[in-house]
This record gives C-alpha cells, sequence and structure tokens, in this order.
C-alpha cells in the first residue's frame, strides 16, 4: 500500500466535496488521504478506469445516471480490492441491506457526522492494510513455494511450508544416500548437434529424471549441464531412504534407455546415462548464506557417490552402489559387481549392481553369483562358471570383465578403478 490513502468520494450534491476537503484538511497537507470525486457512479467507473492508486470508495446510493447499488455491483465484479462504504438516509434500510448483500464493506446514514465518517475511513483504510499485508505474505509464500518445488519432491515441500517454509543457513551432520548420475558423451554431442535439438533434447532428459527423482520424495541439490545431484533422507528424515535411492536409479534407468531409443529414432545418438549411489554421513544444509540458497551436502559419503557413478565406466554397467547402501535394504534384488580399489582410499569398496525384481528371479543371475563367490575365494573353477554363463548373458558387462579378468590369472574380485 502507498502512503498517500486515495479515496474517491461519489456523490451528487455540490458541497460533498468542500466539506470532505474542509474536514481532512491536516491529513491532505501532510500527504496521508488524497480524495478525488465522482457525480455518479457513471463517472466513477471511467475515473477507476484510468485511476489505479484508489483504495477506497466513498458513495451515495441515490445518484443520476448510476445509482450507488448499480455501482457496487459493478465494483463487485471489475475491482474486488477495493472497499466500499455507502451513504444513505437514515430511514433506507432497506437500500444499506441490499448494498451490504453487494459487497459494502461499511455504511453511513445522512446526515453524515464527520467524526464517524473519520472513524469509519479509518477503519476501513486498517482493513485494507492488514488485507494487503496477507496479499503480500501469501504472494511471498507462493514464491517460496514455486523455488521450493524446484529442488524439492511436491511432499517435502509441503512439510517444509507447514513447518514454515524455509531453511536456515547452515548444515547439520546427518545420515543420507546420494544419487548421481552422468549423461555419457553429452559434451561432444553439444559440439556437433544444432542448439535447438539440444534444448528440446535436455529439457525433457531433464524434466524426466527429475520428475523420477521426485517422485520418490528425494531432493535435487544441483544440475550441472545434463548431471544431477540428488539426495534420500534429507531434509525431510526418511527411514527407507536407502531403498527409494534404489527404486528411483532402477526407474531414471529405464527412462533413459527409452529415453536414448526415442531419440536414435529421430537420428540422435545419445549415451548412456550412468548412476552412482551411496549412503553415509555428511554435513547437509543450506550454504549459500541469507542472499543465497544452496542446499547441498559435503563429506566423503557425497565424494563416494560420485565416484561409483564415474566407475561405471570401467565396470561397464548403468548403475553402480556401494554395500553401505545394500545394506539398509532388507529384500535388496541385485548382484555384486566387484571389490573396487579406488584412488586414495586403502581399502576396496564393495560395489553392487541393483536389478529389478524380474532380471533378479533369472537362473542366469544366480549362476553369476555362484561364479563371483568362487572368484572371491580364488577358485580355479570360476573361469569355467563365468564362460558358461556368456550362453545366457552374452552381452553382460559384469560376467564378461569378470571372465576376462579370470583368464588373465586374477583370483579375486579386486578392480582396480583409475
Amino acid at each position: 500500500m502507498t502512503n498517500t490513502a486515495r479515496i474517491l468520494v461519489v456523490d451528487d450534491e455540490p458541497d460533498v466535496e468542500a466539506l470532505i476537503t474542509q474536514k481532512f484538511r491536516r491529513e491532505i497537507r501532510k500527504g496521508q488521504m488524497e480524495f478525488v470525486f465522482a457525480q455518479n457512479g457513471q463517472e466513477a467507473l471511467d475515473h477507476l478506469a484510468i485511476d489505479t492508486d484508489v483504495m477506497m470508495v466513498l458513495s451515495d446510493i441515490n445518484m443520476p445516471k448510476m445509482d450507488g447499488l448499480t455501482l457496487l455491483t459493478h465494483l463487485g465484479e471489475d475491482y474486488q480490492d477495493l472497499k466500499t462504504v455507502v451513504v444513505s438516509a437514515y430511514g433506507d434500510m432497506e437500500n444499506i441491506r441490499i448494498a451490504m448483500n453487494r459487497g459494502a464493506f461499511d455504511f453511513l446514514t445522512k446526515p453524515i457526522e464527520f467524526d464517524d465518517l473519520e472513524a469509519t475511513i479509518s477503519k476501513t483504510l486498517s482493513h485494507l492494510e492488514a488485507f494487503q499485508k496477507l496479499q503480500r505474505e501469501k504472494t511471498e509464500a507462493e514464491l517460496a513455494r514455486a523455488t521450493l518445488s524446484r529442488y524439492f519432491s511436491p511432499n517435502v515441500v509441503k512439510t517444509l511450508s507447514e513447518g514454515g517454509g524455509e531453511i536456515e543457513a547452515g548444515g547439520k551432520r546427518c545420515e543420507a544416500t546420494f544419487l548421481f548420475t552422468d549423461l555419457a558423451g553429452f559434451t561432444p554431442l553439444v559440439e556437433s548437434t544444432d542448439s535447438d535439438t539440444i534444448v528440446a533434447l535436455l529439457n525433457d532428459y531433464i524434466e524426466g529424471v527429475a520428475s523420477v527423482i521426485f517422485a520418490h520424495e528425494g531432493t535435487v541439490m544441483k544440475i550441472i549441464g545434463d548431471a544431477f545431484h540428488a539426495t534420500f533422507g534429507a531434509p525431510v528424515p526418511q527411514p527407507d531412504h536407502a531403498a527409494r535411492s534404489v527404486n528411483a536409479a532402477l526407474e531414471i534407468d529405464a527412462f533413459s534407455e527409452k529415453f536414448r531409443k526415442t531419440w536414435k529414432d529421430k537420428g540422435v545418438d545419445l549415451g548412456l546415462t550412468r548412476i552412482g549411489l551411496n549412503t553415509g554421513e555428511a554435513v547437509i544444509g543450506n550454504f549459500g548464506g541469507k542472499s543465497f540458497f544452496d542446499f547441498t551436502a559435503y563429506g566423503d559419503a557425497v565424494n563416494v557417490a560420485a565416484r561409483l557413478e564415474a566407475a561405471n565406466k570401467s565396470l561397464g554397467t548403468r548403475i553402480c552402489m556401494s554395500e553401505t547402501t545394500r545394506a539398509q535394504i532388507p529384500d535388496f534384488h541385485g548382484r555384486p559387481s566387484g571389490n573396487l580399489l579406488l584412488p586414495g582410499k586403502s581399502q576396496p569398496l564393495a560395489a553392487f549392481e541393483p536389478l529389478t525384481k524380474e532380471r533378479d528371479a533369472l537362473p542366469a543371475m544366480a549362476n553369476y553369483r555362484t561364479a563371483y563367490s568362487k572368484l572371491a575365494e580364488g577358485s580355479d573353477t570360476a573361469r569355467q562358471l563365468f564362460a558358461a554363463l556368456i550362453a545366457d548373458l552374452p552381452d553382460d558387462p559384469l560376467t564378461l570383465l569378470h571372465l576376462r579378468r579370470a583368464l588373465s590369472g586374477a583370483i579375486n574380485v579386486d578392480v582396480e578403478m583409475s
């Protein structure tokens, strides 16, 4: 609301303007109030069409051309934010009743007592100020909710909104599951493809991946080009965050493979989407200070998730997850990928490939696990078991990887990462 309260007085009596101007001369001189005048309802509507600063209407009922009751009808249709006070004869209660039913905020009776007029105007303006403050707060809340919706799932946004809708600057240490994705070969594709195609492809891809993350109530922390960094279990705790992340990864994988086929049919050869998952403690929060929103996580658990995403390239897989994630899922469906020897790590990291329930139930997957366990034991039979699997899993990257290793004399499942 502006500092000056602009009030439209609608009355056909010739002395009204002089009386009101005299009565409120101090407020007018101080810039607290400003009055404009019209002699009937039509003239008032013509004025409102060009004067957007009017906040309140003070209107007589009985006027020529257009009376106050008809004016109220138009104001209710086109100027809902205005507050109208009607003026009528003391005994004309029927018109006052009609006026209130048509949306009048208050009424005064003639002859007007100017102390009553001053009190009524003050009350109306106070109500307007409170109403406009509420509207501003609602707009700010909706803007904050829209901002949150770009990062968090609808359920998380609802929880944050009901709790005040604000994530304070700073972070806290908590356990969560971190998910990283990367679209292989995207940078060279950008260089060799027209911009309109890249924009359309990337928008659809980001929308698709983000929708999956949100569907599993994950949080999108960052999108850098085609790559996602997401978290499950923060900012709202989720006891099953590990399972949510794996289900999301499998659904992202299914979406991405279908997306690749769609664009290949259009003549665009899109790379694989690689996904890394790890569960552990990290410092999670808003590290952007008061002026910038940057909800993110810091810690070794986050770095490991990113490195597992990159490990897919060496393993030939599309999803790679850690033992700490697998350990939190009682009904986990998947198979061991290898003990990854990551640079800078003194101990190997047990990695797994999650599978759909249907793929996990295939006899070939049971045979893979048997061959893998034999290789982990250093058994000579591992070579023959992996070789026999080729018939059932001819294009399976992990079978081919460990068969090559076994044929090279490997007697363990340690896979060195570059």
